[in-house]
């Protein structure tokens, strides 16, 4: 396979990359086709990896390399998944710092697909008028489908959408039920050149597990987290930090972050399963942590995104003997006017 094709289609356009990548920058509009000139620079000079950068969610942000032939077989997968064919059109609207945004351009390259670009601040307006020539495929965060769900009609524009960045909320799971765009979740990372397992978020095939990609499988390490096999690793698997359930080797549920559990009079805690059980009551962005207690060890207590608000807090207190076991309940709410967040947009879980 040639993995450095001579030309890329680029909105509607084909461009022979030799000639892109001689007038550099100034060829294209401002903004992300501008990047895409920086990241095929890249990719055609002369090293056999690529750098990439990762969110910086679970500690600082770090650069670290891929190889080429490793970002490959991520892309050939997606393509085979998804079925896309040559000159079918695809929507870029992830920046192209990070992976994911990468990945759309090589997508597009190795599938001689039409590769049509979006500003990832865009309100995606224009896919309301695309129902008759519809984006077969495109990538995009929370934020972007939030967007996206204030006007259910912009669906009419996607075939298929791959939702990746962060855990998938409840409430944002079910609106997406009534789109007619087939909705992935994903599950990978930076190290893994994006997803390695995808899992269906609405239709008949909908379902609470993700299901590994072909010539991929997952297992446990000794502390209960994901591990994952897959051509390419420098080692024989990759140990995750991702706390998960196994049906087999191939299909899994993810509990919950290691580094995110509460260990609160000896009895541990996942944050992420309190989470979803308190996520319909709750309007503002908000996370479970935990404070130090004497007796206890740590307590858990519930991090609030708003202005100091008593009654509310309340309120919510009314609703937690509902909700929760009598021992996931929080001791405290903490209101804060900010959350600190990473470059993407989680958040940093500090109190």
């Amino acid at each position: 396979m040639n993995i450095f094709p001579d030309t890329l289609c680029l909105n509607g356009t084909v461009h022979r990359v030799k000639r892109l990548l001689q007038a550099g920058r100034p060829a294209c509009s401002p903004g992300i086709e501008s990047d895409v000139i920086d990241f095929l620079a890249q990719w055609y000079g002369p090293q056999n990896t690529i750098t990439v950068h990762t969110s910086g969610s679970t500690g600082p942000p770090k650069t670290i390399f891929l190889t080429k032939k490793f970002v490959v077989q991520s892309a050939m997968r997606t393509l085979d998944f998804f079925e896309l064919k040559s000159g079918q059109r695809i929507l870029l609207c992830l920046p192209l710092r990070y992976i994911a945004g990468k990945l759309m351009v090589v997508r597009a390259l190795l599938g001689r697909l039409d590769l049509c670009t979006a500003d990832p601040t865009d309100d995606f307006a224009f896919l309301a008028r695309c129902r008759d020539n519809s984006f077969r495929f495109a990538a995009m965060v929370l934020n972007q489908v939030t967007k996206l769900l204030g006007e259910p009609n912009r669906f009419e524009g996607l075939d298929s959408l791959l939702i990746g960045g962060s855990a998938l909320p409840s409430r944002l799971e079910t609106e997406l039920g009534n789109v007619p765009t087939a909705c992935f979740a994903s599950y990978g990372m930076t190290e893994t050149a994006t997803h390695i397992a995808l899992r269906r978020i609405n239709g008949q095939n909908a379902s609470d597990r993700f299901q590994c990609l072909k010539g991929i499988q997952v297992g446990l390490s000794e502390r209960g987290c994901l591990t994952i096999e897959m051509p390419g690793l420098d080692a024989p698997c990759l140990v995750t930090n991702d706390l998960a359930e196994l049906d087999g080797h191939k299909t899994f549920r993810i509990l919950g972050r290691a580094d995110h559990v509460i260990i609160s009079g000896g009895i541990k805690y996942f944050p992420e399963i309190i989470e979803k059980k308190l996520e319909d009551l709750i309007a503002y962005p908000f996370f479970i942590g935990a404070m130090p207690d004497e007796t206890l060890g740590h307590r858990i207590v519930l991090a609030i995104e708003a202005r100091s608000d008593e009654q509310f807090g309340k309120k919510l207190e009314t609703f937690f003997p509902q909700r929760l076991d009598r021992y996931e309940r929080p001791r405290d709410i903490v209101f804060k006017d900010t959350f600190k967040r990473t470059e993407t947009g989680k958040i940093i879980r500090q109190l």
